[in-house]
């Protein structure tokens, strides 16, 4: 039965939909790991995805973009954080022609967050072709939005509502649009959304793609397919329940700017014997690399960039034990099998939770411990709390460790050290030198010099690291919208229910409310 495809879908809505999705085609692959070098992209495009560190797709990505490369319509069931607006983005980035000065696209989202953050993205993926975004939204000053209007972008992503009231205006046109995306399509319906974004569809060409991404397919998201897609492809992607008993997974919250300092303090309290850092792009990876080194750390790099030989260098000095902390990229380090891994580093969150799983299934293998460790800024919090929910796993919160706990952890690491070469009568021909030393000093005193010898004091050696763009937070999607008013996300409104009957708008059919 074709609503198999989705299996969200209730008895009863599939009772009132039953035909809606004649003709559609459900894409049933099989799970298969792309590049982005496999789509067959643009050297522009394929530039812009490796300076934003995407060196391999994410399953929405890898089914998505060929069937937008081809032009076809699609629904895609995917849940936030999955990576969904490069799968737009970069059948957007390929199509539109950058010296037509024209709105060729339009991205309909339900917030101005996310509003603001897939037009980012979207800047990011057509930055080499010339390919501009532009968001608008309720909250912004319309006028300020007019203006930039007149630089003439060729992709507007925006909330319904204010969409509609430049519209009105006539401030944008959408006679030249190509493709349509409705982002987060079932939060735009829970938002009372569904009159305003079949209003904007009447008004775009019929000649065009759509594109329609959501968590969940409601009978009213299927009727609106119906009516306004045509033979769209099915693609359904689902968060995957990870289960990593021996993995004690945790988080700490940082400012970009303190991250270093904070990992090399955590480095130095826990003394892992075998560690893996993942960095979000070559670069991050490259400058990590080298700042580990100059603070004393065994480390290496390890990244798509390097030679063969580099590559095969790095493995065999890891698998001996010969450097302690491997940086890597996400890609990299795919495939590695190594048993002996003791903790993972997120110095960068990754993009999703598939890249999550991914990161931290590298230590507590083969019925041994392991530790995850995710360093986040305060704009990602969000962004690891939709990680979390997806893998049904509980990421616990760290305190920020202080240069103390790290001089007192490696303080501690030296007097265990000690111990156990006492346990183990491993002394050589020391004996007889400690005794004349123990006959000219007092043995505390002797001991604490020796032990301050031997600790690791911290090293401060001033490093730079390029910051790298964070994870922006979504709205809460649960949060309903305040009564009486408008919602400060820009792309609320009066209640979250409509009545039925006459339109509240009035003779204009745009409206004349901003949001």
């Amino acid at each position: 039965m074709l609503f198999d495809a989705f299996g969200v879908c209730e008895v009863r809505e599939i009772n009132k939909v039953e035909m809606i999705l004649v003709n559609i085609q459900v894409v049933k692959g099989k799970k298969v790991m792309k590049t982005f070098n496999d789509f067959g992209l643009s050297e522009q495009v394929i530039k812009a995805l490796n300076n934003m560190g995407f060196e391999e797709a994410t399953p929405i990505q890898a089914q998505s973009v060929p069937l937008g490369l081809q032009g076809k319509d699609l629904i895609g069931q995917a849940h936030t954080g999955t990576g969904k607006t490069a799968a737009f983005g970069i059948p957007m980035a390929e199509f539109f022609d950058v010296e037509k000065e024209q709105i060729q696209g339009i991205v309909l989202t339900p917030t101005r967050e996310l509003a603001i953050q897939v037009a980012e993205e979207l800047n990011k993926i057509g930055q080499y072709k010339g390919i501009h975004t532009l968001p608008i939204y309720g909250g912004q000053d319309i006028l300020r939005q007019i203006r930039a209007l007149k630089n003439k972008p060729h992709i507007i992503v925006g909330t319904p509502g204010r969409l509609m009231d430049h519209m009105r205006r006539k401030t944008v046109r959408l006679q030249q649009v190509k493709m349509v995306v409705l982002d987060e399509a079932d939060e735009m319906l829970n938002m009372g959304f569904i009159e305003d974004i079949e209003t904007i569809l009447t008004e775009v060409p019929e000649e065009r793609q759509t594109l329609l991404f959501s968590a969940t397919m409601p009978g009213p998201i299927l009727a609106l397919a119906r009516r306004f897609m045509r033979n769209p492809e099915i693609i359904r992607i689902e968060g995957r329940q990870v289960t990593v008993a021996n993995t004690v997974q945790s988080y700490i919250e940082v400012e970009e700017r303190q991250k270093f300092d904070v990992f090399c303090r955590l480095l130095d309290i826990q003394s892992p014997d075998r560690s893996i850092v993942f960095g979000r792009t070559k670069r991050r990876v490259d400058e990590l690399f080298e700042a580990l080194s100059k603070r004393g750390y065994s480390a290496e790099a390890l990244h798509g960039d390097l030679a063969q030989s580099k590559r095969d260098m790095v493995m065999r000095r890891f698998k001996e034990g010969t450097i302690e902390v491997l940086v890597a990229t996400d890609v990299a380090a795919r495939g590695l099998d190594i048993s002996d891994v003791t903790h993972i580093y997120n110095f960068d969150i990754p993009q999703d939770a598939e890249g999550y799983v991914h990161r931290i299934g590298r230590t507590g293998r083969a019925g041994k411990t392991g530790a995850a460790i995710t360093f986040v800024t305060p704009r990602e919090i969000h962004h690891l709390r939709i990680i979390e929910k997806m893998t049904r796993g509980k990421i616990t919160r760290l305190p920020v460790p202080t240069v103390k706990d790290a001089i007192e952890g490696q303080q501690r690491l030296v007097a265990d050290k000690l111990l156990l070469i006492v346990e183990n009568g491993d002394t050589g021909n020391y004996t007889g030198l400690a005794e004349n030393l123990l006959g000219e000093n007092n043995a505390v005193t002797l001991l604490a010099a020796a032990l301050k010898m031997l600790t690791k004091e911290s090293d401060r050696t001033p490093v730079t690291l390029t910051e790298e763009r964070s994870f922006r937070g979504r709205q809460d999607k649960f949060k309903k919208p305040r009564m009486g008013g408008y919602t400060k996300s820009g792309g609320g409104r009066k209640g979250s229910v409509r009545t039925g009957g006459q339109s509240p708008r009035g003779k204009s059919k745009f409206g004349s409310r901003s949001f």
